[in-house]
């Protein structure tokens, strides 16, 4: 009976949360949870904001708190009523609040068919805005640019200090909630060995069949793994980074084309060994990051790796490395 009671009332909760949302243009649904009473957002100004993106399953499709690194962009102008842009002028600096933009809406306007796939009606914002820098009246468009741009250029720098700062300790606070024993080679990769596999070890005219899982060693803000990338569907579909028209499975690497880290690890196990590799941003992507992987600068990555075969040239061409979604390659 008490079990069906908090299930009673937390069902009250979601539709008394589904009430609160109002009805804006063009399907646009909104609530807004925090307002500071500033000037609203107009086009044209400049924003810093993190964002959380869900589907109406409430599955987390991107945030920018996972990667530690809100998104810095002018606000364009609304390409229909109720788009993204016309929802964050509803706003001013410091205000936070949840927006559900019409898909079928976006489809009609955008002119670009809703995929066959897609069956929410809406997808679901959360967002803060962090900063607005508005356009002073009779302000030229060239001082305006200069003074958004040295400011937050002075806020990224700041924000990639803090990134370095943490990295030591990002690697090991991972390393000690997994409890790993690792190994540190001369470069700083720290490593396990979990299966070493057979004796042969790749050489650079070799192609080698690879599985793997990258991760970030900070969990998401729903407590999950924060997994960017994998060659495994099952990861894939687990941790919402599935792609239908991805090819899971092995895919061909060869040495040298990875980040270091990744390439090292690779040379450390043989033919069906498997080995887990923590890769300090030096050895990875460094102060730059890879950020439309979801890597912000001196991010220090987990890769779990399978090499499930080692093919040997036959004098033909050796298959480059495939491009990855957020990759291991340079």
């Amino acid at each position: 009976m008490k079990k069906t009671l908090v299930i009673l009332f937390a069902a009250t909760l979601g539709l008394a949360a589904c009430n609160n949302f109002k009805k804006g243009p063009g399907g646009l649904m909104y609530q807004i949870h925090k307002t500071e009473g500033k000037d609203k957002i107009v086009e044209g100004d400049i924003i810093k904001i993190n964002a959380i993106q869900k589907t109406e399953k409430d599955s987390v499709t991107s945030s920018t708190y996972d990667i530690q690194q809100p998104a810095v962009f002018p606000v364009s102008k609304k390409q229909w009523a109720g788009d993204i842009s016309d929802a964050l002028m509803l706003l001013a600096e410091g205000d936070s609040a949840t927006f559900k933009i019409d898909l079928d809406s976006m489809a009609k306007y955008s002119n670009q068919p809703k995929p066959a796939t897609q069956k929410d009606k809406y997808m679901i914002f959360t967002v803060k805005i962090e900063k607005v820098m508005h356009k002073a009246a009779g302000e030229a468009d060239s001082t305006f640019q200069k003074k958004a741009t040295e400011f937050f250029q002075a806020d990224f720098k700041a924000t990639v200090a803090k990134h370095k700062a943490a990295e030591a300790g990002k690697i090991k606070n991972f390393i000690e909630d997994k409890k790993l024993k690792v190994q540190t080679t001369a470069s700083g990769l720290q490593y396990v060995i979990d299966a070493p596999g057979d004796a042969q070890r790749a050489t650079p005219t070799d192609t080698l069949m690879v599985n793997y899982t990258g991760k970030l060693l900070t969990k998401k803000s729903d407590g999950k793994e924060n997994i960017f990338d994998t060659s495994v569907e099952k990861v894939a579909k687990e941790n919402g980074k599935f792609t239908p028209m991805a090819q899971y499975g092995p895919r061909p690497f060869t040495l040298g084309r990875a980040i270091p880290g990744f390439d090292e690890g690779l040379k450390l196990i043989g033919k069906g060994g498997k080995i887990t590799l923590i890769i300090p941003s030096a050895l990875g992507y460094g102060e730059g990051g890879m950020p439309q992987g979801g890597i912000t600068p001196f991010s220090p990555l987990c890769f779990e790796v399978e090499i499930t075969d080692i093919k040997k040239a036959t004098g033909a061409p050796v298959a480059a490395a495939p491009t990855m979604s957020a990759p291991a390659t340079r």
